[in-house]
């Protein structure tokens, strides 16, 4: 995969597709536990909301950054 995305004729970093895609598949997720209530399982579901995001965000750099 190219490091650099060409929008509209601006050069952006790949991260920041990256970062789209963590985000919408985090909010995907998100919605899952939440429609199932399974957020009373965990301590603090704002704290499982960003180790989640962080968690996606990490392995989709490292397809790119391998």
């Amino acid at each position: 995969m190219p490091r650099e995305i060409a929008f509209h004729g601006v050069y952006m970093p790949t991260m920041t597709l990256m970062f789209l895609i963590a985000a919408v598949l985090a909010w995907a997720f998100d919605r899952f536990l939440s429609g199932f209530d399974l957020y009373r399982f965990f301590w603090h579901p704002a704290l499982l909301r960003l180790s989640l995001f962080t968690c996606l965000f990490g392995v989709l750099a490292l397809t790119v950054y391998r």
